[in-house]
């Protein structure tokens, strides 16, 4: 059973770069399609990015479309979230999500068993 676990939040200016890393514990992401959600203070949560392990097919949220992209890194079991051009409304606690999603299904969370603890970004204007 692969635990995500998720670092690189902080606290940014409107305009700035960040990256956040989801490693896996306990186990692989290579049967999963690994995703990231985002929730902000009172919001439901809200599907980001996602990547499927093998094949590295990519699914993006209109929102984050050419500022947000996601890759990963076989030898560190490890998926990245480049987050560029940051904006206020980006402020949210980040969540990395492991599960057998589909393409129909990538942007549900039901689709997803495994998360994260998050980690929070706060992006001051």
């Amino acid at each position: 059973q692969v635990q995500p676990v998720e670092s690189g939040g902080g606290v940014v200016q409107a305009g700035d770069s960040l990256r956040l890393s989801c490693a896996a514990s306990g186990g692989t992401f290579s049967p999963y399609t690994v995703a990231w959600f985002r929730q902000a203070p009172g919001k439901d949560r809200e599907f980001v990015i996602s990547i499927r392990w093998s094949g590295g097919n990519t699914y993006y949220a209109d929102s984050v479309k050419g500022r947000f992209t996601v890759s990963r890194d076989y030898a560190k079991n490890t998926v990245y979230l480049q987050m560029n051009s940051l904006k206020s409304e980006d402020t949210a606690v980040y969540f990395c999500a492991a599960g057998r999603a589909i393409a129909s299904t990538v942007a549900s969370a039901r689709a997803y068993d495994y998360w994260g603890q998050g980690t929070q970004v706060t992006v001051s204007s």
